[in-house]
C-alpha cells in the first residue's frame, strides 16, 4: 500500500517527526508538511490573484524529460515571458500543494527584508544587538544586520546535515523538526540563539553558511515591525504578488517560524516570486520590493568574501557572491538562485525573462551530482531561450 493510505496507515507507511526528511516517506511528506510540523499560514489574497497565462516557448532542445527523469523530482515550473512553459508534478503532488522550500525560504526573506529597510524600520549597519539584546553576550556581538543577510557572521555552527547528535539534531529539536528523546528539555528557537557563543572569527570578511543566523532575522523583523513572520511575508510579498495559493510556514513551540528553511509554497507560486523579480519587484506598475534592493543583489555582493567561504568548490569555483540570502553567478546575463537541500531551487534569469520553479525529495540533503545535474539541466533551459 502506498504511504500515508489507509485508516490508519500501516505504521512502516507512515510519514513521522522521526523520518519525514528521509526517503521514501519525503517524497509524501515533502508536499505536507504542515501534517507533520506545526505551522502557521501565508495568507494569499483571494482576490488579487495572478492568473499566468500558457505559453508556447519551444524547450525541446533543453530536453527536459532527461532533466527530472531518474530524479527525485516532484515538481518542475517553467515561466518565460511571465507564462507557463512547462508544468509537471510528480509523486502525488499537484498544482496547489506547497512544497518545503528548504533554504529556498531564506532568498524569500531577504526579499521581504528589503521592504523593512526602504520602510525605515532597519538599517543595514545596525548591529543585530540593537534589535535584540537578548543575544549580546553570544557570537552575534559585533555583527550587523547586513553581516547576518550575506552570511557573513563569524559565528561558529556546524551545518552537517547528516550528524546525529550535537548542535543541529539540537537546532532541530529546538525548531520541532526532530521529535525529543527520554530527557530532553523542550526548547525553542529562541533560547538556542543564546547558545551560540563560539565564533570563527572577524565579521564581515567570510561567507559562513549557518542556519541559524537566518532565523535570528526573522526574530529581528518581528522585533523592528511588531508583525509575526508568517504575516509580514503574506502582507509585503505573497498577497501583493498574486499568489494563487496560500503558503505556511514551519513554527517552534512559542510560535517562532523558521525562517531558514521551513516555507512551504506551490511551485507556481514559488516561480512567481521569480517573475516579480524579473519585472524589478513591481506588478503592474505598484512597487512591492523596491527595485534597487533587487538590483543591488544582482551587482553588490563580495566576490572576495565567497571565495573565502566553504561553498565555493560546490560551483566549480565560479566568480559569484551572495547578497540577501541569494546566489549570484554574474556576468552579462546574470542567473541568481536561491537553493535548498534535498534539492529544492530557484533560478532567475531577467535578461531571458525566465523564472524556473524546481522541487525535489532527494535522499540526500546535499549531494554534487544531483547539483551538478540541475544546474546543467537548468544551462539547457537558458540555452534554448536566445537573448
Amino acid at each position: 500500500m502506498p504511504l500515508m493510505q489507509g485508516f490508519p496507515p500501516a505504521p512502516e507507511d507512515r510519514a513521522t517527526l522521526a523520518n519525514w526528511r528521509t526517503q521514501p516517506f519525503n517524497a509524501w511528506a515533502f508536499h505536507h508538511v504542515r501534517e507533520v510540523v506545526p505551522s502557521a499560514e501565508i495568507r494569499n489574497d483571494p482576490a488579487n490573484v495572478r492568473v499566468l497565462p500558457e505559453g508556447d516557448t519551444d524547450l525541446s532542445a533543453a530536453d527536459l524529460d532527461a532533466a527530472i527523469n531518474g530524479m527525485a523530482n516532484d515538481a518542475l515550473v517553467v515561466l518565460h515571458k511571465g507564462k507557463v512553459v512547462h508544468e509537471s508534478y510528480r509523486n502525488g503532488m499537484t498544482r496547489f500543494d506547497p512544497h518545503i522550500l528548504m533554504s529556498v525560504s531564506k532568498s524569500v526573506l531577504g526579499l521581504v527584508m528589503g521592504t523593512l529597510v526602504e520602510r525605515g524600520e532597519v538599517a543595514m549597519g545596525d548591529l543585530l544587538t540593537k534589535y535584540l539584546p537578548e543575544v549580546s553576550g553570544t557570537a552575534y556581538a559585533g555583527a550587523t544586520v547586513r553581516h547576518a543577510l550575506d552570511m557573513q557572521v563569524g559565528l561558529f555552527f556546524e551545518e552537517d546535515y547528516t550528524a546525529t547528535d550535537g548542535v543541529i539534531v539540537d537546532y532541530r529539536k529546538a525548531a520541532n523538526w526532530n521529535p525529543l528523546a527520554a530527557g530532553d528539555v523542550a526548547g525553542d528557537l529562541r533560547s538556542f540563539q543564546e547558545r551560540l557563543t563560539d565564533s570563527t572569527g572577524p565579521h564581515g570578511e567570510t561567507f559562513y553558511y549557518a542556519s541559524p543566523v537566518t532565523d535570528l532575522l526573522v526574530w529581528l523583523m518581528e522585533r523592528a515591525t511588531g508583525v509575526r513572520f508568517a504575516d509580514l511575508v503574506s502582507q509585503r510579498l505573497f498577497a501583493p504578488m498574486g499568489a494563487e495559493t496560500s503558503g505556511y510556514i514551519t513554527v517552534d513551540r512559542i510560535g517562532a517560524a523558521r525562517g531558514a528553511g521551513g516555507m512551504c509554497l506551490t511551485a507556481r507560486d514559488l516561480a512567481l516570486v521569480g517573475q516579480l523579480m524579473i519585472e524589478e519587484g513591481a506588478r503592474d506598475g505598484v512597487q512591492i520590493i523596491p527595485k534597487g534592493w533587487i538590483e543591488d543583489i544582482v551587482t553588490n555582493g563580495d566576490n572576495a568574501a565567497w571565495l573565502r567561504g566553504d561553498f565555493h568548490d560546490k560551483f566549480e569555483n565560479q566568480q559569484m557572491h551572495y547578497r540577501a540570502k541569494w546566489y549570484v553567478h554574474p556576468g552579462d546575463a546574470p542567473l541568481i538562485h536561491g537553493l535548498g537541500i534535498h534539492g529544492q531551487f530557484l533560478f532567475v534569469d531577467p535578461a531571458r525573462e525566465l523564472s524556473i520553479a524546481w522541487f525535489s525529495s532527494e535522499d540526500t540533503p546535499t549531494d554534487q551530482g544531483w547539483m551538478d545535474h540541475v544546474m546543467k539541466s537548468v544551462e539547457r533551459i537558458r540555452a534554448a531561450i536566445p537573448i
